[in-house]
Order: structure tokens, then C-alpha cells, then sequence
């Protein structure tokens, strides 16, 4: 039975990894190659929206390296793809310089509007796209390392941990959304007008964007897989089904668990820095707790522990938040806790285990 689980997860593993590398190429040819009055063509509009599923199919999948694999339940990672955005908004705001509405070739608007005199000082670097980069990661991964050293060890696990994160993405969202913090209050960053000397409206850009969504995400995919299934993803998930046993084995458990929060706050970031171009707009909302829970509930209806179920359940509950907030949209939040209630009751193991376990059923 172990051998015909192994050879489905293998089997389910190829087959969502080859139906992303056809939709990552198969899309933006369309938009580029048929004309606009072809069935096969893919409007500007259908690219961005599939290209932010992608977004947030990585941003699952990064939780699913700590929750599914490592059991950190965290509450709070929507703060990381938060940072990442943020990082690759400043970058795109100074690229703005004096086609704003008031001209002012330094300072962003909302500067200008608040009387800013000058730039603030941590604004310095983000009119180079290679810093901005940088900072996409530097910056979740740093607050990854700070808060994760503290928490783990002081031994901080279970539902503690969990209130924590979502206290720290919570805290963020306060601080964001003063206009003292020289970030665009309530208002965010948006307006934003090019990249690497490109108009960011062009069906071009779009389609590129789409493309390193896609594979940004076939990477990680390829990446995180590698990663649970060497000695570390082994230890790893050891700790989650018995932390106290891989300790007395002489392990250093906050270490291990402090690399793999590391890591996937990385994931999240590089996730927003690929979503915020795509919607051309980030604003503090972002850091909602709410937005966290989605997260967990994309990762619980795919199927937890499986990397390829997390990339699934995003899609699809991206998909069915995009057409009923359309239809019913008063009636989407208790639609998305229905859903969460069924998968804990009746799909604990989320569509991947069910389909699985369907499988297994035919075979035997």
C-alpha cells in the first residue's frame, strides 16, 4: 500500500507539474501569436487575473512547506507577501518620477500631498530594480529570522504561535496604514506607470509578468519538493509528528524550524513582489489577518503535506471567490467558511486526498 501511495503522489506530482509548464508557455503565446477576435486568444485582462492565481499558488505553497510539513500553523503569513509587494511597489513608484500629478520628480505624490520636504531615507535604492529585488526577500526573510528566533526559542508552538503571527500581521496593518510611515496610508502605492523602462499596461509586460509567475511557481514547486524529501525535509517533518522525540535525539529543533520559517517568508515575498505589478496596486489591506486565513483555508481544501494540493486548492478557491464575488458578493465570506467547515468534516485531507484515495479504490 506505501508503494501504490508513493506511485500516485508521484504520478499527481508529474502531472500538476506538466500542466503548469503548459499553461505558463501555452497563455502568453496565445495572447501574443492569435488575433483578438480568436477563440485561442487570451485578453490582457484574462493574463493578469491568471497570472495573480499564480501569484497566490506560490504564496499557498509556501505555507505548506511550514504548516504541512513542519506543522507551524501560521496565522500571520500573509505579512511576508505583504513585504514582498510593498518592496516592488517603492521600486515601481520611484520609476514614476515627475509624470506623477504633481510633477515632482523625487517624491511620490502622497509625499507631495503630505508636504514631505525630502525622500526618507529608507526609500534610498529603490530606483534600482536589482536593490528592489533584494529587498523583496531581504526584507520578509529578516522579519522571518527576528520574530522565528524569539518565538522558537522560547519554545513558542501550537495555537500560541499561531495568535502571535496573527498579532504580528495585524500590528503591521496599524503601522501601515499611518501616513507617518511614509508608505501611502491607507492609500498604499499604485499609479504606477513602467518597469525597466516598459509601460506596465502593455500586453507584453502582462504576458512576461505571467511567465515568471509561472515559473517562479514550477521552480518552487521543484525547489520545495527537493527540499521534504532530503535529510533536512526529513527531520523537518519529524518534527512536526513528534517534536519532543527529535529533540532528545540530540537535534536542534529551532533551528530547523527557524530555516524552513526562513525560507518560505522568502517564497511569500517573491509571491507579492510577482502579484503587486500584475493588480498595480498594494495598500495596507493586505496585511489583514482575514487575508492570512484564506491562505490557510487555499492550503486545507487542496490538501495539506502535499506542495502540488496547496498550488490546486489556491486556484480553485481564487477562481470561485473571482465569480461569485460577481454573483453573490455580500455572500462570499460565509461561502469561503462553508467551504472550510466542509473540508475539516467531510475532505480532511483536501481534494488531493480525495482524489487519491478514489484512486487507490479503483486500483485495489
Amino acid at each position: 500500500m506505501k508503494l501504490l501511495a508513493s506511485s500516485l503522489t508521484d504520478k499527481t506530482y508529474a502531472s500538476v507539474l506538466l500542466t503548469l509548464l503548459a499553461v505558463t508557455f501555452i497563455i502568453p503565446l496565445c495572447n501574443w501569436l492569435t488575433p483578438t477576435d480568436s477563440p485561442l486568444h487570451f485578453s490582457a485582462y484574462t493574463v493578469s487575473l491568471i497570472g495573480k492565481y499564480l501569484s497566490f499558488a506560490l504564496l499557498g505553497l509556501s505555507l505548506d512547506l511550514v504548516w504541512g510539513y513542519c506543522g507551524i500553523l501560521a496565522l500571520g503569513h500573509g505579512a511576508f507577501f505583504a513585504l514582498g509587494g510593498y518592496a516592488i511597489g517603492m521600486y515601481l513608484m520611484r520609476q514614476i518620477g515627475s509624470r506623477g500629478v504633481y510633477g515632482d520628480p523625487l517624491l511620490p505624490d502622497f509625499m507631495v500631498f503630505l508636504n514631505w520636504q525630502e525622500l526618507p531615507w529608507y526609500w534610498f535604492g529603490f530606483n534600482h530594480f536589482g536593490f528592489a529585488l533584494l529587498m523583496v526577500v531581504l526584507v520578509p526573510g529578516s522579519l522571518a529570522f527576528v520574530f522565528g528566533w524569539l518565538a522558537f526559542r522560547s519554545r513558542v508552538t501550537g495555537v500560541y504561535l499561531s495568535i502571535i503571527t496573527q498579532a504580528l500581521t495585524y500590528a503591521l496593518l496599524l503601522a501601515f496604514f499611518r501616513n507617518e510611515m511614509g508608505f501611502g496610508g491607507n492609500n498604499g502605492l499604485t499609479d504606477f506607470k513602467e518597469i525597466l523602462g516598459f509601460s506596465i499596461q502593455s500586453e507584453a509586460v502582462r504576458s512576461t509578468l505571467f511567465l515568471l509567475s509561472g515559473l517562479a511557481l514550477i521552480i518552487a514547486l521543484i525547489t520545495c519538493r527537493w527540499l521534504v524529501n532530503t535529510k533536512l525535509g526529513r527531520v523537518i517533518t519529524a518534527i512536526r509528528d513528534q517534536e519532543a522525540r527529535v529533540r532528545f535525539l540530540g537535534y536542534r529543533v529551532e533551528l530547523f524550524k527557524l530555516w524552513i520559517f526562513v525560507f518560505a517568508a522568502m517564497l511569500a515575498g517573491i509571491a507579492g513582489a510577482l502579484y503587486v505589478p500584475q493588480v498595480g496596486i498594494i495598500n495596507p489591506s493586505e496585511f489583514s489577518p482575514l487575508n492570512s486565513l484564506e491562505i490557510v483555508i487555499w492550503v486545507a481544501m487542496g490538501g495539506r503535506g502535499t506542495l502540488y494540493g496547496a498550488i490546486i486548492g489556491a486556484l480553485v478557491v481564487n477562481y470561485c471567490k473571482t465569480v461569485l464575488t460577481g454573483l453573490l458578493p455580500d455572500a462570499w465570506l460565509y461561502i469561503l467558511g462553508g467551504l472550510f467547515i466542509v473540508v475539516t468534516v467531510l475532505l480532511p485531507d483536501g481534494i488531493v486526498g480525495l482524489i487519491q484515495r478514489k484512486l487507490k479504490e479503483q486500483r485495489a
